[in-house]
């Protein structure tokens, strides 16, 4: 009874409201700063479930392999990222299916700001903040190369910057549809490398990978165009009010400000596309180059084993001369008269 309420701080949301509704009330949640206490709890959490899936899957399933040194490192950081992504895509697709999100786009942008979040959205933003962060610490925990640190403390900072924006200015229902489709598509190219790693020669799942890439894209610009362009402007309630969460839509209703951040998102999402196409024509470059190597390979092997075979033919050579299969010389013998 006395450590209760300080373990419930720990395992379960905290600011909760009741909030009236016409069946009755609804309890909802808020942020604030105990969160931060939650968010550490499912840190260790996060860290002890990185351990049982490293420690009774990817390890077994390297010691198998015999992989270099090189390929163990991402083949455990790929493996990791399927499990997480894999969860992360059917528990977001739950939530946005229950809540009604997909079916009814304009609950998107209708009655923003979005203060008061159901239990199932604030605790999902809390699991995946915690789960970026105990990123950080694995870092050590898995000895990552130097090398490769920068890449994974860029792509942790940038999903810690999308969840948390979104979490903080109550953009939590738009951002889990760019989770959702942003998961989606790095669970296909991590789950792509897992089956390169077992087999070089298998590279199927990466055109696939290709084709969910170029389709989230284009969801996930149309989705900005939509909210950013003609949702949030016309919100209702159009001044700042940071005590009730309204932070954006004064300056949407400007079209200048609207035309900017629109031109932002264009901007970053074709740049995304040209390091996209860049890859894809550099492994194509690699790949036609790997395949014309093996037809020259083949050829010259090809044309090796026709000399053989000619040289059989004519007979072979012995002490400078030439003789025929039967031991015999080809020559014509001069009849003694």
């Amino acid at each position: 009874q006395v450590t209760a309420k300080t373990a419930f701080l720990f395992i379960l949301p905290q600011y909760n409201v009741s909030v009236p509704t016409a069946d009755g009330e609804l309890v909802q949640y808020h942020y604030g700063l105990k969160d931060l206490v939650t968010i550490l709890f499912y840190i260790f959490i996060a860290i002890i479930l990185h351990a049982v899936v490293q420690e009774y899957a990817l390890d077994k399933i390297n010691r198998r392999l015999h992989l270099s040194k090189v390929k163990h490192g991402k083949f455990n950081e790929s493996g990791q990222l399927v499990a997480f992504h894999l969860t992360s895509v059917i528990w977001c697709l739950y939530v946005v299916v229950t809540e009604g999100y997909i079916s009814n786009p304009r609950s998107l942008w209708e009655n923003y700001p979005h203060v008061y979040l159901p239990y199932q959205v604030k605790f999902f933003y809390l699991c995946q903040l915690a789960y970026w962060l105990h990123a950080l610490p694995e870092l050590y925990f898995q000895k990552v190369r130097k090398e490769e640190i920068p890449r994974q403390l860029r792509c942790i900072a940038l999903y810690l910057l999308h969840i948390a924006g979104a979490y903080l200015l109550n953009l939590t229902r738009l951002g889990l549809i760019l989770l959702l489709l942003q998961y989606l598509a790095e669970f296909f190219f991590h789950m792509a490398r897992l089956v390169y790693f077992t087999d070089e020669n298998n590279e199927k799942l990466f055109n696939v990978w290709a084709v969910v890439f170029v389709v989230t894209r284009l969801f996930t610009l149309t989705l900005y165009i939509l909210v950013i362009g003609f949702g949030l402007p016309r919100v209702e309630s159009q001044a700042l009010d940071p005590e009730r969460g309204n932070f954006f839509s004064f300056l949407f209703n400007n079209i200048l400000f609207r035309m900017s951040v629109l031109l932002l998102v264009c901007l970053f999402q074709a740049s995304v596309m040209w390091r996209f196409i860049h890859f894809q024509l550099r492994r194509w470059r690699e790949y036609w180059n790997e395949q014309s190597s093996r037809k020259r390979a083949a050829a010259a092997a090809g044309t090796k084993q026709q000399t053989k075979l000619l040289k059989r033919d004519s007979g072979y050579h012995e002490n400078g001369v030439v003789k025929a299969e039967n031991g015999t010389s080809p020559r014509t013998k001069k009849l003694k008269s």
